[in-house]
């Protein structure tokens, strides 16, 4: 193209650019300043949201050149000085190095850690620092659990930026982030104390569904509010309007003016977005279509010539215009990714060294690259570096990651993920599998298990390893992480087909069967996970953790196979044996807490004697988390058992502490366990919202289904959902075929009740055939609970009593009177059945009033109120008509208060059947219950007499503690006292009065 000026242009007073320069700051000064004033306070959490090329980067620049140039009195007096922020970039590919952002941050900002005084914890930074090694304390003993050692690794770098005096923290691009890093700003904005102020940049269309950002956001406001700091500021920016983006343009044109028409095309082309602006301008100044006319600039033929529509475009076609050397620096710095100084950039350009200056220096003047402070070389919008990346020839591209790979080795430290990157783009793959490997063991080192799953995951998937790799591989596999992140299944798949290669050893067959099964127990699939550590047993002979751990998880599995329980309580005492004998103490602790819950998973109450002798004092966050999950184990058993108020008191605990310790899958596993509890104690109130909730998580299959069966469970109670039936089959099926026993044999039993109410007696008969066998095959009377009173009803409905009288006798010799309230329920409503299956009316509702008893004091008000629903029935055949319809009005009251109101409904036709009267709606609130307590206050007293605090207690109700401090209010009211301690000793006298009365009865 003809670069000089024509006489006719001359003549009209037209003229050409003869540079083009930088835009200013333009359009977002009152940004600016919120964001300013925000980071003057302290502990404030900045967000700043935009679209690609909005000029995120720019805001983020500007903020810190004020944040340097004036004082903390400028902006808000009395605030205490900002220092220096630490910046942190997020690479747009995934960094498999743990917290690869602020790692790196605070490596450019010392270079080493003596005299900052770190902690014992400091020791934890070791895989990630390591050219710090002679500085930093020794390295803690490793942590098996992921929560446990992320959170710690996370406190260590809290710690540091501490030390470093840091008290802003500005990460860009965290759209990009790793789930630690982002564990970690959640973890910097919820610090009571030692707050650090985080200014955030993030494109919200590129969020990952699953990103911490909206609650890292909750959590810093709720702070906030309780401390009275800055806490959230959210700033969205938006495109230019057509007079800024004049004065943008202006700005790079020695502030001429620009034609309002020129302004309007570019906003309507670009939309505002600064960097296509400035894009756009310096591709017109490339083509030598922006002339200057009569002192302002216009385009030359607004006619001819059209805006390119996208970056890429542009970027592509000034790049077309540099010479070969210019285009292969840009390449060379599109491939690094990261900024480099200039010898480095060099020798991945793979130009002679008398090209280089001349290259560099035609890039760094076509504006796509930029030099910082300290001397390296980046791409100035990463838009611009992937432009010329794709822009680049396969073959260039190969060529120059193996040279940008061959350099960075020379690095100290190593840097293995970025090697681990390059050396994989370049396909030369026994490298990549070496750096890769490399990376994924400084993820498990530093607790980023998410990350080593996706390295190692992809290590093996990839194919081509050596047959002594394959096994090491699949061994580094961290079990607990794989639930919850990635997809499993793959996971799965992968190592299904790494036991098919004929290469791989006996014993290391073993070891990857065993891993296999029980992450398959972990997804859901008992069964297959069963199989495969059955199989895996025999090959575990020299391998005594991984041994003791199949064989207790095998002794866990009741659900699956034949072996009674007796057979199974042997598993488990093997793998005591084992544990005990040949482990050290952290694994024994953790095969103690399997064994327990097998144990208490058989109806033995040497479960409890086990878990009341579990040590309570842990120091390190393994052990803390070990009491975690033993409280949630336990505290699941004890809602299988029953013993519902000490059921509510360990989940509690369990959920708070992975609450403190950031084990998200604990916690909502607990979550959804209070949720269960909640239906069998009549908490009904909100929880089918909570439920609904749990069933839209996602790759959690035992949540999933438990949670939906409470939603079956509730719908068909209230009548209100014609889909609940089904709901409460398809959980059946489900947890039938993934051999969940305990949940199979409670929504069998659910499913069976609702056919038999509906009539069908034959397929409650047929649905409780393979249940009731496996009750009494295995000698799991636990389980009786929910399938054998539902079985015996169907069989006395069949006109088969003597079968029914069969299985009671036999439920009741199994029983042998163990301390299992459940059950004892369970088997009072049974022989309430039986009584009333023989016409025996008067011993008939003497024994449903027992049975009514034992589910109240549960308490499982549904179930108590519908054995006095029977218990009347039993009246009126014994000539007790007035005393079964005041029974009827109380329990047509009660099911309506508790939600039940199909129930309900149908208790008020049958007293209307029998001459009574309809019982009008209950009232609901206070008024209703006078002086007694409300089910609500009652369940909060219950927790008290439990020694849990407010606080706890509203982790195991999910209520507000606000709630739960005005329901105590309340009782205390009503019994006249004013602290809580008073309420609870007056609670405990009340009943030991009463015991005292009825033992004199």
């Amino acid at each position: 193209m003809n670069r000089r000026t024509s006489e006719v242009e001359q003549q009209a007073g037209v003229s050409h650019v003869a540079r083009i320069g930088t835009p200013r700051f333009v359009g977002r000064e009152a940004e600016l300043t919120q964001v300013v004033r925000a980071l003057f306070a302290s502990s404030a959490l900045v967000l700043v949201e935009g679209e690609a090329g909005i000029g995120k980067s720019r805001l983020v620049r500007e903020t810190l050149a004020a944040l340097r140039t004036h004082t903390a009195g400028a902006a808000d007096p009395g605030a205490a000085p900002v220092t220096e922020p630490l910046v942190a970039l997020c690479p747009p590919f995934r960094e498999p190095l743990t917290l690869g952002p602020i790692v790196d941050a605070a490596r450019q900002r010392r270079s080493d850690v003596s005299g900052l005084r770190l902690s014992a914890l400091a020791g934890t930074l070791r895989p990630l620092f390591p050219e710090w090694g002679d500085a930093l304390p020794p390295a803690p003993e490793p942590l098996s659990d992921p929560g446990a050692a992320r959170h710690r690794l996370i406190r260590a770098l809290a710690e540091l930026l501490d030390r470093l005096g840091v008290r802003v923290l500005v990460v860009e691009d965290v759209h990009w982030a790793d789930e630690a890093t982002m564990d970690f700003l959640l973890f910097l904005a919820t610090r009571p104390t030692q707050r650090i102020s985080l200014l955030l940049t993030y494109r919200a269309e590129d969020l990952p569904a699953d990103s911490l950002l909206p609650r890292l956001s909750a959590s810093a406001r709720q702070v906030a509010d309780s401390s009275g700091g800055q806490g959230n500021v959210r700033v969205t920016l938006g495109g230019l309007e057509p007079p800024e983006v004049a004065q943008l343009v202006s700005s790079m044109l020695d502030d001429e003016l620009v034609s309002p028409a020129f302004a309007e095309l570019l906003h309507s082309r670009t939309e505002g977005v600064p960097l296509a602006l400035e894009e756009s301008v310096r591709l017109l100044h490339a083509r030598s279509d922006l002339v200057r006319r009569d002192g302002e600039w216009i385009r030359r033929t607004l006619d001819e010539i059209d805006v390119p529509p996208s970056i890429r475009d542009a970027v592509t076609d000034r790049v077309g215009r540099l010479g070969a050397e210019a285009q292969q620096m840009l390449l060379a710095a599109a491939v690094l990714v990261d900024a480099e100084a200039e010898p480095v950039l060099a020798q991945v350009s793979g130009l002679t060294p008398d090209e280089v200056g001349p290259a560099l220096r035609e890039a760094v003047l076509s504006g796509l690259i930029d030099e910082d402070e300290a001397g390296r070389i980046a791409f100035r919008h990463a838009l611009a570096a992937r432009a010329v990346y794709r822009r680049a020839a396969g073959p260039d591209r190969r060529a120059a990651h193996r040279r940008a790979a061959a350099t960075l080795e020379d690095k100290r430290p190593v840097p293995v993920a970025r090697l681990a990157y390059h050396y994989r783009a370049a396909n030369e793959m026994t490298q990549w599998r070496r750096y890769a490997e490399q990376a994924a063991d400084l993820a498990l080192a530093a607790g980023d298990h998410p990350t080593a799953v996706s390295l190692l995951h992809e290590l093996l998937a990839e194919g081509g390893l050596p047959a002594s790799d394959v096994a090491r591989i699949a061994q580094k596999f961290p079990l607990l992480s794989v639930t919850g992140y990635l997809r499993r299944a793959d996971v799965v798949s992968t190592l299904r087909s790494v036991l098919d290669d004929e290469r791989i050893q006996q014993a290391d067959r073993g070891r990857i069967r065993e891993q296999l099964g029980r992450m398959l127990i972990h997804l859901g699939e008992h069964a297959g996970g069963v199989e495969q550590l059955q199989r895996a047993i025999p090959d575990l002979a020299d391998s005594p953790s991984d041994l003791a751990r199949a064989m207790a998880t095998l002794g866990g599995r009741i659900g699956i196979g034949s072996l009674p329980a007796a057979e199974l309580r042997r598993w488990i005492d093997r793998a005591a044996s084992v544990a005990e004998s040949r482990l050290p103490e952290a694994e024994r602790r953790i095969l103690l807490i399997d064994r327990i819950t097998a144990l208490l998973d058989l109806g033995d109450p040497a479960g409890w004697d086990l878990a009341a002798g579990f040590p309570t004092e842990q120091t390190s966050s393994q052990g803390t988390l070990d009491l975690a999950r033993l409280a949630m184990n336990t505290g699941d058993a004890a809602m299988q058992w029953g013993h519902y108020q000490d059921a509510r008191r360990r989940l509690a605990i369990a959920g708070d502490l992975s609450r403190r310790h950031r084990h998200q899958r604990l916690r909502d596993m607990t979550l959804v366990t209070i949720a269960h509890l909640d239906w069998f104690t009549g908490a009904w109130s909100g929880l089918a919202d909570r439920a609904r909730h749990w069933v839209r998580l996602d790759d959690e299959p035992v949540m999933q289904l438990d949670s939906r069966l409470v939603l079956g469970l509730l719908g068909a109670a209230a009548g209100d959902d014609p889909t609940a039936e089904d709901a409460v089959r398809s959980v059946r099926d489900d947890a039938a075929r993934r051999g969940i026993a305990e949940m199979s044999m409670e929504s069998t039993g659910a499913l069976a009740r609702l056919r038999l109410a509906a009539g069908d007696v034959q397929e409650a008969l047929s649905l409780t055939d393979d249940a009731v066998e496996v009750v009494m095959g295995k000698e799991m009377w636990l389980w009786a609970t929910e399938t054998v009173p539902v079985r015996v009803a169907a069989l006395i409905a069949a006109e088969r009593l003597s079968e029914a009288e069969d299985l009671v006798s036999a439920f009741a010799g199994g029983f042998d009177d163990r301390a299992i309230p459940s059950t004892r329920a369970a088997l009072e409503t049974c022989r309430a059945l039986l009584a009333q299956g023989r016409d025996e009316h008067a011993e008939a509702a003497a024994a449903w009033d027992v049975a009514a008893a034992a589910w109240q004091a549960l308490p499982r008000p549904y179930s108590a109120l519908l054995a006095r629903e029977q218990k009347s029935f039993c009246l009126v055949k014994a000539g007790e008509g007035e005393a079964a319809l005041s029974q009827w009005t109380e329990v047509a009251q009660g099911l309506a208060v508790l939600g039940a109101k199909k129930d309900a409904e149908r208790v008020a036709g049958t007293i209307q059947e029998h001459g009574g009267k309809k019982p009008g709606r209950r009232r609901a609130g206070r008024r209703g219950y006078g002086n007694h307590l409300s089910p609500r206050e009652q369940e909060v007293v219950e927790l008290l007499l439990s020694g849990l605090t407010n606080r706890e207690i509203a982790i195991a109700l999910s209520r507000s503690p606000k709630t739960v401090a005005a329901q105590l209010n309340s009782a205390m009211r009503k019994h006249g006292v004013s602290t809580r301690t008073a309420l609870a000793v007056l609670v405990t006298q009340t009943r030991f009065g009463a015991m005292a009365d009825s033992a004199q009865d």
